[in-house]
């Protein structure tokens, strides 16, 4: 019996260690100063977890602060204490920052959030302290609405990808052999 009590008294205690602990914030400039870009968007799909890493592609339907295109993509860690699901058709305000050329990384501690239908299911009002109309209505009024850039999809998309060990041993094999042509050249008409 007393067993049992150390062992739920355990869990309890991990569950708590392990449990999502944001700092509290309030919908201001200064907070919003913290982020590079802010806007309102639908998810038009999503890449699942892979290596604890996923993508979210959205649509964006208001711009308020930074330079995005129609379609952007937010990476995000998924094994994240906070970590949130993420779903297709999902309405939500985000608060980011770039990663990438033209991809944000996620920070489950921002003040990004998802629209809900239902108003009590909208636990974040609890936490943000407004709800998301009055939270859409402050940073049209207060950032406003600007010009999201032309194109579709991300264009760099494939840009930033680590090359694989085959074409690294490539590249440094073409390499060594290009040093040791040019010494051999340089040898051959540079003798001192």
């Amino acid at each position: 019996m007393l067993r049992n009590i150390y062992i739920f008294l355990f869990l309890l205690a991990y569950s708590v260690y392990n449990a999502c602990q944001c700092p509290v914030t309030t919908l201001s400039m200064r907070e919003c100063d913290k982020y590079e870009i802010i806007f309102k968007g639908r998810i038009d799909s999503v890449k699942p977890c892979e290596n604890n890493s996923g993508e979210a592609f959205f649509r964006i339907d208001e711009l308020y602060k930074g330079n995005v295109t129609q379609y952007f993509k937010v990476l995000f860690k998924c094994d994240e204490p906070c970590a949130v699901q993420f779903n297709p058709g999902e309405e939500w305000i985000i608060y980011t920052r770039y990663k990438q050329v033209n991809n944000a990384m996620m920070d489950w501690c921002s003040r990004s959030r998802k629209y809900f239908k239902v108003e009590n299911q909208d636990f974040y009002k609890v936490n943000y302290g407004n709800d998301y109309d009055d939270e859409v209505e402050f940073l049209r009024k207060n950032l406003g609405l600007h010009r999201v850039a032309s194109g579709s999809k991300n264009i760099s998309e494939k840009r930033n990808i680590k090359p694989s060990t085959n074409q690294s041993i490539i590249i440094l094999i073409c390499s060594l052999a290009a040093i040791i042509l040019f010494y051999w050249l340089f040898n051959k008409f540079f003798k001192f």
